[in-house]
């Protein structure tokens, strides 16, 4: 059953969490500046919570991709509560002022990607598991 658990909702609840929650700072806080690196070129790089939040995200993109080509009961179940993360991606981005940033859209974008990607995967490999036997 954990297998089924869709991993792109720990970046909603991050981001819910840091609008809202107990430290929460609102939309500045994805702003702050989480890493500071000097370079050798000289130039600073840094990373903000906002992008902190999307690289999250991308990795956790990666991990959904892979329990996609798995088969199974807990692959069907994986993409419909995919599908309900995206819808509640969606509709915080429509309904809530502070889900309305750029950060929280490409946020929404990888969760539809996961839902069209885990699909895509799992038709593909379904076709290639039918044999016809002549």
């Amino acid at each position: 059953m954990l297998a089924a658990f869709p991993l792109l909702i720990i970046p909603f609840i991050l981001y819910n969490i840091a609008m809202v929650g107990p430290m929460a700072g609102g939309v500045d806080a994805l702003n702050d500046t989480v890493i500071s690196l000097s370079m050798l070129s000289g130039a600073t790089w840094t990373l903000s919570l906002g992008d902190l939040f999307i690289v999250i995200a991308l990795a956790l993109l990666f991990f959904e991709i892979l329990k996609a080509t798995r088969n199974g009961s807990g692959s069907l179940i994986n993409h419909m509560l995919s599908m309900l993360v995206f819808i509640a991606f969606l509709v915080e981005f429509l309904l809530i002022q502070k889900a309305a940033t750029q950060t929280f859209f490409i946020l929404m974008t990888v969760a539809f990607l996961d839902v069209i990607g885990g699909f895509t995967i799992s038709i593909r490999t379904a076709g290639r598991d039918v044999s016809i036997g002549l």
